[in-house]
């Protein structure tokens, strides 16, 4: 009975092996396209021969695609790095003020703050655009909060202190209350309580927002076409500007698609190992 057993728990394993490889080789399925079409000149990269590997190996396609993509590039870094950071700070601020310093009305800001996250782009469109036109008048720019990244980045900051509120406040409700009585007690005040106690503990909950922020960030499309001009176009717009008059330069698009997508693919490899631990923190209370 026992050999039966371990004759089934093998073949299970086996099974779990196999399923697994099959996931992940569908996977990699549109990964070989973007990388076998990006290596092919402009008369192989078609739908026909999408599957093929390149009879003519060149990089002219990735050349010419960094030449399109890179002022994009370096908007998107302007875009992604500051407004991740921004919306971490307050994110983290907001949910140590809302888990561990309780006041009249806390649980009424808090929900507040999540109706935030179910506000669709396209539903505060024509207002952000009147508000960042009235910003510029008022502080007598022309091009900078409409029009420039500084607004775009203004944008999502404040569109994102919701969820980064949610993933903090959920976070940091798994400190023990006792570790900021302590610190009281030590004579710490607020500020002081969160600078030393609760923020060397944030790794976790820090990572989860960098790397949603910064995706979100990254690959927004709508409010960069929206509220951004030709001159601070991110990787986004850029990419979707990648196209022929008469034809459409698959070689081309399938590299710029592989540029625009490896700095986010490396805030994951960086910050991955503790992204799952920071978004599961304070589910089972709080």
């Amino acid at each position: 009975m026992t050999a039966v057993a371990g004759r089934r728990a093998v073949g299970f394993a086996w099974l779990r092996f196999g399923l697994l490889l099959l996931f992940v080789l569908v996977f990699l399925i549109p990964i070989y396209v973007l990388l076998a079409t990006s290596f092919k000149p402009l008369t192989e990269a078609d739908a026909g021969q999408a599957w093929n590997l390149p009879q003519t190996w060149t990089t002219e396609a990735w050349q010419v695609a960094w030449e399109k993509l890179a002022p994009g590039m370096w908007n998107s870094v302007l875009l992604a790095v500051p407004g991740s950071l921004l919306s971490c700070a307050l994110g983290s601020m907001n949910g140590y003020v809302l888990s561990k310093w309780r006041f009249p009305g806390a649980d009424v800001l808090f929900t507040l703050f999540l109706f935030g996250m179910f506000i669709p782009y396209q539903g505060v469109m024509i207002p952000l655009v009147q508000l960042l036109v009235n910003v510029d008048e008022l502080a007598g720019l022309q091009g900078v909060f409409y029009g420039g990244i500084p607004g775009l980045v203004l944008a999502h900051v404040v569109y994102g202190i919701p969820i980064c509120t949610l993933i903090f406040r959920n976070y940091y409700v798994t400190i023990p209350d006792e570790l900021i009585e302590a610190s009281r007690v030590d004579g710490a005040g607020m500020l002081r309580a969160y600078w030393s106690v609760v923020l060397p503990v944030s790794g976790p909950a820090i990572a989860v927002v960098i790397i949603w922020q910064f995706t979100s960030l990254w690959n927004d499309f709508l409010f960069a076409v929206f509220l951004t001009g030709p001159q601070s176009w991110p990787t986004t717009v850029m990419l979707n500007n990648i196209a022929g008059a008469q034809a459409t330069p698959y070689s081309q698009q399938m590299a710029a698609a592989i540029l625009a997508s490896i700095p986010t693919m490396v805030i994951y490899v960086l910050l991955g190992r503790f992204f799952m631990r920071g978004l599961m923190a304070g589910a089972l209370k709080g």
